[in-house]
C-alpha cells in the first residue's frame, strides 16, 4: 500500500517566454524598455524556481537583435538589457523573423520547452528582408507562428488617438490577443505574462 501513497511527481514543461520589441524611435521608446527590463528581471526573479528562461528580441534601424540569448541567469540578463541599441526605422519583419527562428531553435534543443513570444509594437512595420512590402512580409512570417501553434501576445504600443488597428491585425495574423496596457510599467507587462502563462 505505501507504494500507492507515494506522490508522483509530475514533470512541469519549462516556458521560453521571448520579449520582441520594437525599439525604433518613438517618443515612448524608453518607456517601452524600462517597461520590458523591468519584467523581464521579475520573470526571472521567478524562473529559477521552474527552470523558464527568458530573452529579448530588439529590432530597430534595418535588422534585429538577439540582445538576451534564452537564459534562466538574472545577472546574465542584467549585463544584456545595460545597454540596447534604439533609433531608426522599424524592421517588424526582422523582429519576428530572428523570434521565429530562435524558438524553433530552442524547441529542437528542448523539445518539452512551452514558447511564448510578446511582441511590443504598434504593429507598422517599414522595412522589409525580402522583395515584399513591409507589412504583407511581416503578416506571413506571424503565419508561420499560427501554423507551429506558437503562444504569442501582441501589446499594442500605438497612442490611442492614432491607432489604426494594425497591432490587432498583426495578433489576428498570430492567431493570438491584442492587448492595450493603461500603463506601460514593469508591473503591468509582468502580469500580463503570467496571466497568458497561466491559461
Amino acid at each position: 500500500m505505501s507504494d500507492l501513497q507515494r506522490k508522483v511527481r509530475v514533470k512541469r514543461a519549462a516556458n521560453l517566454i521571448l520579449f520582441v520589441v520594437d525599439a525604433s524611435w518613438s517618443m515612448a521608446v524608453a518607456e517601452r524598455m524600462q517597461a520590458t527590463k523591468g519584467a523581464i528581471l521579475s520573470l526571472l526573479t521567478d524562473a529559477y524556481q521552474r527552470r523558464d528562461r527568458v530573452g529579448l528580441v530588439v529590432f530597430q534601424k534595418n535588422r534585429a537583435t538577439l540582445v538576451l540569448q534564452p537564459t534562466n541567469s538574472v545577472q546574465l540578463a542584467q549585463s544584456a538589457l545595460a545597454d540596447i541599441p534604439v533609433g531608426g526605422k522599424t524592421p517588424l519583419s526582422a523582429g519576428l523573423q530572428m523570434a521565429y527562428d530562435t524558438i524553433v531553435q530552442e524547441q529542437r534543443l528542448h523539445p518539452d520547452v512551452m514558447p511564448l513570444m510578446i511582441l511590443l509594437t504598434d504593429g507598422a512595420g517599414n522595412v522589409s528582408i525580402t522583395h515584399l512590402p513591409p507589412q504583407i512580409e511581416a503578416h506571413r512570417i506571424a503565419d508561420q507562428f499560427k501554423e507551429k501553434a506558437i503562444r504569442s501576445i501582441v501589446v499594442n504600443m500605438e497612442h490611442a488617438a492614432f491607432d489604426q488597428g494594425l497591432a490587432a491585425k498583426l495578433a489576428d495574423a498570430l492567431g493570438c490577443e491584442c492587448y492595450t496596457l493603461a500603463e506601460l510599467k514593469a508591473e503591468n507587462l509582468y502580469l500580463a505574462v503570467k496571466e497568458e502563462l497561466n491559461h
